[in-house]
């Protein structure tokens, strides 16, 4: 039985298309991210998985528990940290993390706070009122939050937005190892470096369409290659290697670029177009390309 099942999911909002017949299956105990730029659906979607948006047409279940009309045990069954900043700022932390609790009908749960609150670095914090924290302090809060019924499925939406490294680690620290006891993890991250270290498989969207999805390795070794990082001295890349080039907006700052190889002997041409062009170099490297090569070339339609 999968984690999540999402079955041709549809949604419009008046004439804009959010969702057009997005179909997933993540498996339980994957480490899944969920890719996109802004208003690619990525949030449409995960409201709909969590409840909180009907979708026109499609299903989507979770541990087999259909989110409409078994919405009571899905919901049991996910845990989401949201992208905004949203509590209470009436109680303490470990106030709202009981309340939290008995929304789920969980009682006694202390122990399990205990360990949330120290995993997340909020021990010294337990007893502090929510309006008193820091941003950094209501994220790691809003992370404990989806934690305290120990969820079998945890989806974080843009869960390092804005925060500092610490937090990061202290995060990941945790859901790793949560991940490792078979909870399944959903992120959903603008962070490419965070996707590629954390997550074993990857699905793309673009305008509410799934564009690309397989393991993490596999999307960067079928679609980048490798990096010709090129600097020159002075002077402009011949426009012959234009096409090549990773990030457009290296060709408008000059000096330094990233050129797309999908094999060494590539390279040469690269170098002789750059020499008959009366240019010099200051240096040269070659790199596996990364995520972000991939994802760049995705949603720029080159692949």
């Amino acid at each position: 039985m999968a984690a999540i099942r999402i079955d041709q999911i549809k949604k419009r909002y008046g004439a804009l298309q959010a969702l057009g017949g997005v179909s997933l299956e993540i498996a339980q105990g994957e480490f899944f991210g969920l890719l996109g730029p802004n208003g690619a659906g990525k949030t449409t979607l995960i409201s709909i998985i969590a409840g909180l948006g009907r979708a026109d047409e499609g299903r989507v279940s979770i541990h087999g528990h259909d989110v409409v009309t078994d919405y009571r045990a899905a919901r049991r069954c996910l845990g989401v940290v949201p992208q905004e900043l949203v509590f209470d700022p009436f109680f303490t932390v470990r106030e709202t993390l009981r309340m939290q609790s008995g929304y789920f009908g969980i009682s006694n749960n202390d122990a399990w706070i205990d360990e949330v609150l120290h995993e997340l670095g909020l021990t010294a914090k337990a007893d502090t009122n929510m309006r008193a924290l820091s941003g950094g302090m209501k994220r790691r809060v809003l992370v404990a939050q989806a934690l305290v019924h120990r969820p079998p499925v945890i989806m974080l939406d843009e869960p390092t937005a804005g925060v500092d490294v610490e937090l990061r680690q202290t995060l990941w620290n945790f859901i790793g190892r949560l991940n490792r006891e078979g909870h399944t993890v959903v992120l959903t991250t603008h962070y490419l470096e965070e996707a590629q270290a954390l997550c074993n498989r990857i699905a793309m969207l673009k305008a509410g369409q799934v564009v690309a999805l397989d393991s993490t390795a596999a999307l960067i070794r079928r679609i980048s290659g490798s990096q010709l990082v090129v600097r020159l001295t002075e002077g402009q890349l011949p426009a012959s290697l234009h096409p090549l080039v990773s990030h457009p907006d290296e060709l408008k700052q000059g000096r330094q670029y990233t050129l797309r190889v999908n094999h060494h002997d590539e390279v040469e041409p690269i170098l002789a177009a750059i020499r008959s062009a009366g240019l010099t170099m200051e240096d040269l490297q070659l790199n596996q390309a990364d995520l972000e090569d991939v994802f760049i070339q995705i949603m720029g339609g080159s692949q």
